[in-house]
Order: structure tokens, then sequence, then C-alpha cells
């Protein structure tokens, strides 16, 4: 790992993750044109006033920052080009686009799980009947279709489906419009836009599974890097943020890239996958202490924490008293990128519901607004327009 971290400094012009933190200490990055915003009492000044800052040559992202959930997928089945496209359309700051899994043949495809079976048309396949199999994913047994067990250009055969119709039945008219997108189209895609744009799009990245991955001889990290590489993507100041669930996967990225990472986090009584395979007892909660905090500060830039990690939701559903992980995170000298806001009832906290169609619309306005005020630096939603018009309504308000 020391020689492929070397190599990547040596390509970057840069001295590694020493460089990309003190990047991201002095500005948190963003979409208009690069830049960051310091952590703390310094970026709480400027989110009450709504304005971007400068640092280190770069324009910072709003704060907070709008991440569109693997694209606008509120309104267009998710991890497609089509997604992505709608997201960026609507001004998201950052687009998450893609989870990252492998194929067969090792190319890197963005899906929101390896299993494919709720957001392909695979089951209609006829061809790929014998392939539906039940695995065991980090402990979960699942049964369907996996990426693992396919071709790039058997995959290429697929279509996108919505995930959950019975929540948004509306999103299945765009069922079969787009095919599953590789991590080299997004990157390409991204470069793309950026050059209509005039602007760099920035954009979010999983690795998803990758313990599991890496035993199946499917290493994640260093194909990711390698496509970043093959981008001119993987430098401290380029437009893409790495994230893992599992920490080891982030400290593997560390040594081979120097783009801003982040650590997400589960719930607090939960244990990384990758805890678990070492065993390493600690949970979540140990992770968002002020001690584990500061550990993760020592190789990401960020955590992306579920919000209930932010304020805790009591046996009604309903929010209670925001935690002191906001305060102890930029105290650390670390972002939060929380996930992650939807627009339906059956999403939103209990005080924020409407009527009883728990696929309705509730007050999503309120619940961002909610969020907004504990000082995050930005939110995934699955509705960046409604996101992008709450964030308005907050720094003007």
């Amino acid at each position: 790992m020391g020689n492929e971290k070397a190599q990547a400094a040596h390509e970057a012009g840069t001295g590694g993750g020493v460089g990309r933190r003190a990047l991201l200490g002095a500005a948190v990055l963003s979409a208009g044109a690069a830049a960051v915003a310091l952590p703390g009492t310094a970026r709480a000044a400027e989110r009450a006033s709504g304005g971007n800052h400068s640092g280190q040559g770069y324009t910072a992202l709003p704060v907070p920052t709008v991440i569109a959930h693997r694209g606008t997928s509120g309104y267009r089945p998710e991890h497609t080009l089509g997604s992505y496209q709608l997201a960026l359309d609507m001004g998201a700051h950052v687009i998450e686009a893609g989870d990252i899994v492998p194929t067969k043949d090792g190319r890197l495809v963005c899906r929101h799980e390896p299993e494919i079976g709720g957001t392909t048309d695979v089951s209609a396949h006829p061809e790929f009947a014998s392939r539906r199999t039940t695995k065991v994913i980090d402990g979960v047994s699942t049964t369907g279709w996996f990426t693992e067990d396919f071709t790039l250009a058997e995959l290429k055969t697929l279509r996108a489906v919505e995930r959950i119709p019975g929540n948004r039945p509306h999103n299945t008219l765009y069922n079969g419009r787009w095919e599953i997108p590789t991590f080299d189209e997004v990157l390409a895609w991204r470069a793309e836009q950026s050059r209509a744009r005039g602007r760099e799009v920035w954009i979010h990245v999983e690795t998803k599974h990758p313990t599991y991955f890496r035993k199946l001889g499917l290493g994640l990290e260093e194909r990711i890097a390698k496509l970043l590489r093959a981008h001119g993507l993987h430098r401290k100041n380029a437009p893409v943020f790495l994230q893992s669930f599992e920490p080891t996967s982030i400290q593997r990225l560390d040594k081979l890239v120097d783009n801003p990472l982040v650590v997400l986090l589960s719930s607090a009584g939960s244990r990384p996958a990758d805890f678990v395979e070492n065993g390493d007892p600690r949970t979540v909660a140990d992770l968002i202490t002020p001690a584990g905090l500061e550990e993760i500060a020592g190789y990401a830039q960020g955590i992306g924490p579920t919000l209930d990690l932010i304020i805790p939701k009591d046996k009604s559903g309903k929010l209670g008293e925001p935690t002191t992980l906001v305060r102890d995170a930029h105290a650390a000298g670390l972002i939060l990128h929380p996930y992650t806001m939807r627009n339906e009832n059956t999403f939103l906290p209990a005080d924020f519901r409407k009527g009883t169609d728990p696929n309705a619309y509730g007050d999503a306005f309120g619940a961002f607004k909610t969020y907004f005020a504990t000082g995050i630096d930005g939110i995934f939603t699955d509705n960046c327009d409604t996101g992008l018009l709450a964030r308005e309504d907050f720094v003007n308000g």
C-alpha cells in the first residue's frame, strides 16, 4: 500500500492526506466552482449571511450544501444518467452519482446494491432466470440477481426501474428508459457537463460492501482509484467526494488518492461490516464520541451520519433534542453531510407529516429547516428542488 500511495502522491503532485486535510480545513467544497468553508464558528457566520467565501483559490460550495441522493430519485429511477441529469438541471450543488459495485469481469457500475432485482428489469429476462440465487452480504441473507454474477455486456442489456414503486408509482413511467451506467461513463458525463456549464460539477461516490467484494477478489478501492487517475480526478482539489460505511475502505482510499473522504455512519448501535469482519467490537456510538471523531479526522475530512444521529426521534417518531454531534465533528475539523431527506410522509419525522396518506408529501420544508438549524454542512435528499428552496428560505430567513 505504501508504494501505491507514493505513486498516487507523485501523480497528484501533492503530499497526500495531510495536504487534503489542510485544504478542507480551510474550506468546505462547493459546486459554484470549487472551494471550502471553515468548520465551526467561521462557517456559522457564512451560513447566517447565506453567502459563499473564497479560500485556497476556490469558490466555496454553498453551505448548507444540497446533495442529490442517487440523482433525483424522488422523480426518476435512481442511479441513472436521467436521474443525475435532472438533479444537475434542478441546481443541486453535488450529485451522488455512484454507489459503486463490480461486475463479474471487474468493471464498476452504479447501483444502490449489488442485488439488482429491485432496480432493473432482470426478472423479465428469461435468459438470466438461472442466475437468481441467495447470498449473505454483511450478515444479511438476500435473494435475487447480483452484479458480480454478470459481465458488463450482460448488464448493459438490462434497463433501470423504480426501486420503491409502492411509494413512488409516478416514477414507474420512466421504467426502461435508461441502462445501468458504468462509473467510467459517469465520470465522462461529469466532465462533459462541467465543460458545458463552465464550472466543475461535484459528485459523491460510495464504495458499496467493499469487504464483501474484496473477499471475492473484486476489490473496489484500487479500481476506483485507477479510474479517477485516468480522468485526472484523484487530486486533493478534485470535485469528487469518496464515501463508505466501512472506515477501512476510506483508509485504503486515503493511501491511493487525495480526494476528500467521508465516513458514512448508520445507527448508533450498529457496527460497520469491516469491524465485524476484523473483530473490532466498536459501534457507531464509539465512532461519534469526540475521541472517535478525532480518529476519523486522521484519515477523512467528513462524516455522513444518518439524520437520527443529528436529531434522535422519540417513540412516537417525533424529533427530540439535537445531539452534540455537529459541534463535536466541527471541533474535530470534520464536515457533516447527513442523509436522507425525502418529501413523502412515510419518510418524514412524525411531527412533519400531513394527512393520512403515507405517500403524500408532508411538511418537508419544516423538516429541512429544523435539520439546517443544527449547523450541518449539507444534506442528502431525494428531492433536491425542495432542498434548494428550503435552503433559500433558511439562509434568507
